[in-house]
């Protein structure tokens, strides 16, 4: 993950293609077929994914992978439903983040519990 001037992260096309467990094609695929999906590219030429980008990735993917949509269908589908989408993975971003600090909470109550000899 490469940090720019303004503090934000950018992932690799790898870095995204693992996340979703697909090849890197099939994101590159993505980007030529839906006009939302436009990561940077830096000087060399290799695409930088923002979080947003990664947000928009995550929809294709729910949308094509997960509810079997076809190209055609998830375009549509992101024209007449882009917003509600969105704001599903924004959700689904803050629970997972909330049950990791969560979990890392609890972990961390369970070794002062344990060094206090509770």
């Amino acid at each position: 993950m490469e940090e720019n001037k303004s503090g934000k992260y950018y992932y690799s096309i790898g870095e995204v293609a693992d996340m979703f467990g697909v090849n890197t094609s099939m994101i590159r695929y993505w980007e030529n077929e839906f006009d939302v999906l436009r990561p940077r590219k830096n000087k060399k030429g290799n695409r930088l994914f923002t979080e947003r980008d990664v947000r928009y990735v995550h929809i294709i993917y729910h949308l094509t992978k997960e509810k079997g949509y076809t190209l055609a269908g998830a375009k549509m589908a992101l024209k007449e439903k882009f917003s509600e989408y969105e704001e599903r993975v924004i959700l689904l971003e803050t629970l997972g983040k909330t049950r990791k600090f969560l979990a890392e909470l609890d972990q961390s109550l369970a070794k002062v519990s344990a060094q206090h000899g509770h």
